[in-house]
């Protein structure tokens, strides 16, 4: 594997059941836990999960635009690109743990676009795992804000 292209797996996990997890892990639902994430759609959508949506999202000062490639019961798929950074591919898989919640497998598939995105793609897959585990702890305090017995809105 060359420097420039980097593919990265993880687990996320999360104490909700597999349609629920996986839910947080669309354009909209990532707006309930992680901070600054804004999605804008060019065209509406009322399903932000459909294979063909497009949006874009400004985070850490840099733009990335995203289309959603596949849906499944239990996974998500996106390709995404950030301008003369890096572009690839984000597939999110929620797995019931058989414990009542989720186990969520977070596979990054990333090329550099330029020297300067391949130092930065460098830094992403040197703290992968951290960047992991601080979505764990992100879907844990969302999910104890919650009041008792709330459904999750769709």
């Amino acid at each position: 594997m060359s420097p420039a292209h980097y593919a990265l797996t993880g687990q996320v996990p999360v104490a909700l059941p597999p349609p629920e997890a996986l839910r947080l892990f669309t354009p909209r639902g990532e707006e309930e836990w992680i901070k600054g994430w804004r999605p804008r759609f060019p065209v509406p959508a009322a399903d932000d999960s459909r294979p063909g949506t497009v949006f874009e999202t400004d985070s850490h000062g840099e733009r990335t635009i995203w289309v959603v490639v596949d849906r499944q019961e239990s996974r998500i798929s996106y390709a995404r690109v950030t301008p003369g950074s890096r572009a690839g591919t984000v597939t999110v898989t929620a797995v019931d743990d058989g414990r009542g919640g989720t186990t969520v497998e977070v596979a990054y598939e990333l090329t550099a676009l330029s020297p300067q995105g391949a130092r930065e793609l460098r830094g992403f897959a040197d703290g992968y795992g951290d960047f992991l585990k601080s979505w764990e702890r992100s879907i844990a305090a969302r999910i104890a804000s919650r009041p008792p017995n709330a459904a999750t809105a769709t």
